[in-house]
């Protein structure tokens, strides 16, 4: 049998993701062979300010495309992705087979000296890159400075502790954890420094927490063997966020934030979204767990209903 092409971005946390996939595959078919191929993004590429406020809805795109690319030439079988770094419009021929579960969708502060996001200094620094955390932190907070800050997650970890003018940033739990970062219990350690950690009541970006699994529209093969590992409750959340994303258009810069869960049959679902007004638009609303496009069509009308 010839191996299974995955392909993927080169970060730790890109290939921490890959070997979540890989583990989920032996579970249901021991014998199978993985190869796995790394690939460079031009998110990878560029780290300048102007290559993420030009890159669409935020970053995405950036870290998506030449995978995309790869996979539509058929130098790999299966693209491997954060689901919040996709556009809402897929490549023509791409589509996601499969989701593994969904981990924490929580955005987390990490301060250094405050213990909570209340006690944090009048007129705090905070860095995230995500104008989704800008805007809602700035909405929890007007005497906040939000900065820009890049990189990898050691990388803004040593920022902050480096830094003589900040005071916290903003990271995704599930990036933490992934990497092997401990942030429960209200702390987190990182090389010679102890940082305090909390949860912030913001609405994650959507697809937080998800790992999506791509492929050609036309491989009926790795659809069914990405099938096997498709975790159904995650699956139909993603649906309807991702359809609100291409609702939006999901490749503008409007910053969304968007929170999905199951009740029994009942799929509901919370968005917010920043554009040209100067309050954000916000709804809810629910429907049937089976037709999550459609949920998030009346979710979209709720929207910009005024």
């Amino acid at each position: 049998m010839r191996p299974l092409v995955i392909g993927t971005r080169g970060s730790a946390l890109a290939l921490a993701q890959v070997e979540l996939v890989k583990q989920a595959l032996s579970r249901v078919n021991d014998g199978f062979f993985v190869e796995v191929r790394k690939i460079t993004t031009s998110g990878d590429r560029r780290q300048d300010v102007n290559a993420w406020r030009e890159s669409g809805a935020g970053l995405k795109g950036m870290f998506t495309k030449e995978i995309e690319d790869a996979l539509l030439a058929g130098e790999i079988d299966v693209a491997v992705h954060s689901c919040k770094d996709l556009p809402g419009h897929l490549a023509n021929g791409c589509v996601v087979r499969a989701v593994l579960e969904r981990a924490a969708t929580d955005d987390v502060l990490i301060s250094k000296n405050a213990r909570s996001f209340s006690a944090l200094p009048a007129r705090a620094r905070i860095a995230t890159s995500s104008v989704r955390r800008h805007r809602q932190l700035l909405g929890l907070r007007e005497d906040l400075h939000i900065e820009e800050m890049r990189g990898n997650v050691p990388t803004r970890l040593r920022k902050l502790r480096d830094s003589d003018s900040l005071d916290a940033i903003v990271l995704a739990r599930a990036g933490l954890e992934r990497l092997g970062y401990r942030v429960s219990g209200g702390s987190l350690e990182f090389e010679d420094t102890q940082f305090s950690t909390e949860s912030l009541p913001t609405l994650p970006a959507i697809g937080q927490g998800a790992i999506a699994l791509e492929c050609r529209a036309d491989d009926a093969h790795t659809a069914k063997i990405l099938e096997a590992i498709n975790h159904m409750p995650t699956f139909q959340c993603i649906r309807a966020e991702r359809e609100l994303l291409r609702l939006l258009d999901g490749d503008c810069r409007l910053p969304v934030g968007a929170k999905t869960r199951i009740d029994g049959s009942r799929l509901r679902m919370s968005a917010i979204v920043f554009d040209e007004r100067t309050e954000p638009r916000v709804a809810e609303s629910e429907g049937d767990v089976n037709a999550p496009e459609e949920l998030a069509e009346r979710l979209f009308k709720l929207l910009y209903a005024s």
